[in-house]
Parts: C-alpha cells; sequence; structure tokens
C-alpha cells in the first residue's frame, strides 16, 4: 500500500492506493475551505491543515496497516512561514488565489526588473515575515507540501521538490537550487527554504506515521494528475477540469531561458525531476471552468445538481445561437486579461434555459480548445491525444463539445481526480515497480474515448471572446 496525502484547495485526503493496478482502495477526506476575510484574501490555519492530515492518514493506517511508502501532492504556491525553533505557524497560511501581494508584485517590476506574480509564493513569505514582525533567519517558508512533510516528518525534514519550487518565483531555472538574487530581493534567506528534491525517491521519513514510511513522491497537483494520466511524453496533454481549468503537458529538452510565460499565454513547468534529471513541460490555464456550472446551480437556479446540466442541454440540438464566456474571473491562456468578464451572447425571446445551459458546457469547451492552440503554439509540438479529468470529465455533452471544438478525441480518465493516483504511482517508481517515470507511458487505460464531429462551435467563438475582454479597464491592464 502507498499511502497519499493529496492536499486540495479545499480538502485534505489520505488514500490508500495500490498503484500497480492504479486502484485507490481507500480514501478518508476532511473538508477544509479557505477563510476569505474580504474580497481578493485567501488564506488557511496551517496548525489545522496539519492536525487534519495526520487525523486522516492516521485513519487509513488504522485501516490498512502501515504503508510501503508515502507521497504528498498538493496546491501549489500556497504559502506557511513558521518558527524555526519551534515548528509554529507565525501566522496564517495564504493560499494561491490570494491577491493581497498586488501592489508588491508591481513593485518588484517596477523597481528590479523582476516579474513576478501574485499567486507564487515570493511576495506571500515576504508578506508574512515582515507583517509578523519576525527576522527571516528565525523562520522557516514552505508550500504546503513543504508543510506537510515537515508534518508527516515530525519536524525532521524540510523538503519540496522541484514541480512545485519552480513556481514560487524563487527558483533558479538551472535547477541548482534557489535563486539567491530573487531571495535578496524580497529580504528572504535561502537557509529558510526547503532542500528541493526529486520528486521520487528516498526522501524523508514519515515518522509521524504508524512505522515511520519513507515518504517516496513529493509532486504539484496538476503534475501529479499529468503523471496520474500518463502524460509522461511530448504530445500528450491533459486538462484537468475542475473549479478551473489547466492543461499541462511534457515538452521535454533544455531549461527555457526564462520564467515568464511565452507568447500564448502558457507558462513553462517542471513536469517532474528523477535522478537529478528535470522534465521541463507547460501550463495553459482557463482561470474559471466547473465554477460556471456551479453558477448555474447555486446562484441561477437554472440545474438542481452539477449533472442536470448534462440532462437539460442533451435535451436541445444546440444552444440556439446563445453563446457563452466563461470568464467570471478573467481570462487566463492565451490573452491573460484579468478584466475581462462572463458574457452571455445571442439571446432571443426563443432563449430557454436549456440553451443557456448548453452554452455554458459548449462555452468552457472552447476555452478547452484555447488552451490546447495555445500550448501546440508556444510549444511548437502537435497535441496528437487529450486526456480530461475533473468533475466535469464525467459530463457527456460536456465532453462530446470538447471533442468538436479541439477537433480530436477525448480521452476520459478512470479516475475522476488522478492526481492521487499520479503521486502514488511516482512513489512506485522510487520503489522499483517501475524503472523510470517514462516507463507509464503503457499504463494510460481511458474508460472512455470520444471521437470529435464537424462543427461550428468555433466559427464565432474569437467574437464572442472579444466582446468579453476589458470590461474593468483597470484590471484588464494588470499584467503578471
Amino acid at each position: 500500500m502507498i499511502l497519499v496525502i493529496d492536499i486540495g484547495t479545499s480538502s485534505i485526503r489520505a488514500a490508500a492506493v495500490d498503484a500497480g493496478p492504479g486502484v485507490i482502495v481507500d480514501v478518508v477526506q476532511a473538508a477544509f475551505p479557505p477563510a476569505t476575510p474580504a474580497p481578493g484574501l485567501v488564506e488557511f490555519d496551517p496548525s489545522e491543515l496539519a492536525s487534519t492530515l495526520l487525523s486522516c492518514a492516521r485513519e487509513v493506517v488504522s485501516r490498512h496497516g502501515a504503508p510501503e511508502s508515502v507521497a504528498i501532492t498538493a496546491q501549489r504556491a500556497s504559502t506557511v512561514v513558521w518558527h524555526r525553533a519551534t515548528g509554529e505557524p507565525v501566522a496564517t497560511g495564504l493560499g494561491w488565489q490570494d491577491l493581497r501581494t498586488i501592489g508588491d508584485c508591481l513593485a518588484a517590476r517596477a523597481e528590479h526588473g523582476i516579474d513576478i506574480a501574485p499567486n507564487q509564493t515570493a511576495t506571500k513569505a515576504a508578506h508574512l515575515i515582515s507583517s509578523s514582525g519576525v527576522s527571516p533567519d528565525e523562520v522557516l517558508i514552505g508550500t504546503i507540501d513543504a508543510w506537510a512533510a515537515w508534518t508527516l516528518s515530525a519536524g525532521s525534514a524540510h523538503v519540496t521538490d522541484h514541480t512545485n519550487a519552480a513556481v514560487t518565483g524563487l527558483y533558479s531555472l538551472t535547477g541548482d537550487g534557489w535563486d539567491e538574487a530573487a531571495c535578496r530581493i524580497f529580504g528572504l534567506d535561502p537557509e529558510s527554504l526547503p532542500s528541493i528534491l526529486d520528486s521520487c525517491g528516498e526522501l524523508a521519513l514519515a515518522e509521524a506515521i504508524p512505522g515511520s514510511p519513507p515518504i517516496r513522491a513529493i509532486v504539484g497537483d496538476q503534475q501529479a494528475s499529468m503523471i496520474g494520466q500518463s502524460c509522461v511524453r511530448p504530445g500528450i496533454a491533459k486538462i484537468t477540469f475542475g473549479t478551473g481549468g489547466m492543461l499541462d503537458m511534457v515538452v521535454g529538452g533544455d531549461a527555457p531561458a526564462e520564467a515568464r510565460r511565452a507568447a500564448n499565454g502558457c507558462f513553462p513547468i517542471v513536469g517532474w525531476a528523477e535522478r537529478g534529471v528535470l522534465e521541463w513541460g507547460l501550463e495553459a490555464v482557463m482561470l474559471a471552468a466547473g465554477s460556471n456550472v456551479d453558477w448555474l446551480r447555486d446562484d441561477l437556479g437554472l440545474i438542481a445538481t452539477s449533472a442536470e446540466s448534462h440532462d437539460l442541454a442533451s435535451g436541445c440540438e444546440d444552444s440556439a445561437g446563445v453563446v457563452f464566456v466563461p470568464a467570471p474571473l478573467g481570462l487566463g491562456t492565451p490573452s491573460w486579461d484579468y478584466g475581462a468578464r462572463g458574457t452571455l451572447l445571442g439571446l432571443t425571446r426563443g432563449s430557454e434555459r436549456t440553451h443557456v445551459v448548453r452554452a455554458v458546457l459548449e462555452g468552457v469547451a472552447n476555452r478547452g480548445a484555447d488552451l490546447v492552440e495555445a500550448a501546440e503554439a508556444d510549444s511548437g509540438i502537435r497535441i496528437t491525444s487529450l486526456r480530461v479529468d475533473g468533475g466535469m470529465s464525467r459530463n457527456p455533452t460536456f465532453l462530446q463539445a470538447l471533442a468538436d471544438t479541439t477537433g480530436r478525441p477525448v480521452e476520459v480518465s478512470p479516475q475522476v481526480e488522478a492526481t492521487t493516483l499520479g503521486a502514488a504511482r511516482l512513489a512506485a517508481v522510487a520503489g522499483g515497480v517501475w524503472p523510470t517515470v517514462r516507463d507509464l507511458d503503457g499504463e494510460w487505460q481511458p474508460i472512455e474515448v470520444i471521437e470529435s464531429r464537424p462543427s461550428s462551435l468555433r466559427d464565432r467563438w474569437s467574437d464572442a471572446i472579444e466582446r468579453s475582454r476589458e470590461w474593468i479597464p483597470g484590471l484588464s491592464a494588470l499584467d503578471f
């Protein structure tokens, strides 16, 4: 058994996984939503997170016995700062969506010419230290995976991996460690940051778990999902359609020249690190995916359950000309317009709720096609296989629209959330089940493949996108 700790934005899961056949045997899950005390602020209690993950982990172990190894996968860039001497957090943790350091990001660009986004770790850590009044050399700094490793190791290991380190804004693209110049700009002590290790290997001991099993995998959530869907060679991409949407793919080759996003809005990422070798990839981002279905259900009341979106949408052949741009939080890849807003076009007196619901599903599919086109343009690699997980991967109407808008088959993950399986398989590679991560290529077994059909869904999409843009000019002017 492999014990996987999977820390998402709103819940914590501990799972018992038989990684060979890809079977999640048991899951203990606890809700852990972040607090939002004011618009743009997203925070959490690190001590409560630690106690919750230990409780979930120990419950799984009590049911299934001591695990062979432990794997950690987590939301990336969320930040915790804690006292080096006591292990106690200095303040609340800051979630990756927290925007309180926008001004610090703009100042870093103006004063130092460094591009940093508010969702990255650098300005979050600097803010937590300065606002707490502690000295930078008195604390330890970590993303959620590092805090989880510290917790599971009973404070004996301060470690992270390259997939998480690379999204902090403090990482050296040479893969050698932390960028000391960036640390100086933000007033951070590099000695406070965790050691950067491979994504799989003998990384630490989980001394807080019965049997003190080895921690053999640490990986960011989107990279774990990519590996869980066997996207381990160039030309195969996955999109996770959860609250938002993330396309990730391996591109191979050397490290990128710079960490900033490319011409078509994709970011370089480390796909995984194995035996000292980094596999590079890219990521394209949709800021809102499944949250648009939540809007139909919770705010408009057009559907009673998320599943009903398929039931209603499948009741009409098309949207009768209604087009929806899913941009309640702005547009991510490729345009990165934070001032864009959700737009519903083409309404007539004959428009019915079925048409609106279908238009919402088709709008998310069109944004998925935007991500595919951007990833191909920025990588120069044709995406031959599109694999999907996340809650919307169980919506047949949406999946067909995605196949139609992208013009290629859509392969559906057997796991709704592939992160847990991906982390487990990394640990299994470290344990010798597979020789290398690349050998996971043959483990993909989709539960369904949806073939694309001729479609007019893309015909007026660019016009619709333009109409949604720059609705809030001040936000549209922000560029990170």
